[in-house]
């Protein structure tokens, strides 16, 4: 598992593009903590969101993930890898650009509620990124579905994936647990969605 997550955290950092899409969105993940601590902490599910596309999505599409299957032919093993090397750096992620919003922010609250619930978008978004397998479905779906289902027909009320993230941030314990449970459903529908060895 050691040379898995080595190996999966060097190829994210050898992803130029990654990185650069990566640090332009967490620049303005950062500009957008200044103004309200609410629009950083849903940059950081934004950004969690991404970096899975970014990565587990693109080694499907890019057709690498064969390779690591055959060096690595337990697909449960790589599975778990990836999901915890994108929690890792996406909570790196938030941190860093949380930076803003900690200085900012006397006690705190909303910087520590989202760290907390930054690896669980992390975890449901590999796991997602895991099904779907193009990191342009998965974008252009989640940008579609957070827009149009969430925002404009749910209002941000209904118990759906963003909108739980947005409560748990905001320190709602329900919502926290509400969007565990949306991360585990997912994750369990990727193990049971692995290609067959």
């Amino acid at each position: 598992m050691t040379t898995l997550l080595r190996s999966e955290l060097y190829r994210m950092a050898t992803i130029r593009s990654s990185w650069v899409s990566i640090a332009l969105f967490g620049f303005l993940a950062a500009a957008f903590g200044i103004l309200d601590a609410h629009f950083w902490a849903l940059f950081a599910a934004l950004g969690a969101f991404g970096i899975a596309a970014l990565t587990i999505a693109q080694h499907h599409q890019h057709r690498t993930i064969a390779l690591l299957y055959l060096a690595r032919p337990n697909r449960l093993t790589v599975l778990f890898a990836q999901v915890i090397t994108t929690v890792l750096v996406s909570e790196v992620f938030a941190v860093l650009t949380g930076i803003t919003v900690r200085l900012k922010d006397g006690n705190g609250q909303i910087f520590t509620n989202t760290l907390i619930v930054v690896p669980v978008m992390a975890v449901f978004a590999a796991a997602v990124a895991s099904i779907v397998r193009r990191a342009s479905w998965m974008l252009m779906g989640f940008a579609a579905w957070f827009v149009i289902v969430e925002g404009l027909v749910g209002k941000l009320e209904w118990h759906l994936p963003i909108s739980a993230f947005l409560k748990a941030a905001a320190g709602d314990g329900f919502g926290l647990e509400v969007f565990i449970v949306w991360a585990v459903t997912a994750l369990g529908v990727a193990v049971l969605t692995l290609p067959a060895t």
